[in-house]
């Protein structure tokens, strides 16, 4: 397998960002396609239920710098199936509850805020 130092976007160096929440249908993917447009991140999204629209892979905790769930029982789910796979990764929960709709703009807000607290957010 070859090392691609620049990713599958061509984007080199960036902060890999993987959102997570349970059906990939709102939050998670609503996170990945408000930062997908800031420069210096990689951004990608999944789910950790069975009907997730994209299912959380090996491959996506392998690929991701730091990972992003929107709630504690994501971590769990998370921890549980991948165990060894998350040590040094940095897991971080941001206290999201599934009351929001794709792209709306209260979870756009709350995203933003949340990630805030421990990355750079352009404004």
């Amino acid at each position: 397998m070859s090392s691609n130092p620049e990713g599958e976007k061509g984007k080199v160096n960036c902060i890999r960002i993987l959102f997570v929440c349970s059906k990939n249908q709102w939050r998670s993917p609503t996170g990945e396609k408000i930062f997908q447009s800031f420069n210096g991140y990689d951004v990608r999204s999944a789910g950790t239920e069975e009907g997730a629209r994209i299912k959380v892979t090996m491959g996506h905790i392998g690929w991701a710098d730091i990972i992003f769930v929107m709630e504690k029982k994501h971590m769990r789910r998370l921890k549980n199936k991948f165990g060894p796979m998350l040590n040094g990764k940095k897991i971080l929960n941001l206290d999201i509850l599934d009351e929001y709709g794709y792209m709306d703009e209260e979870l756009i807000e709350l995203l933003k805020a949340r990630v805030a607290d421990f990355i750079d957010v352009p404004k």
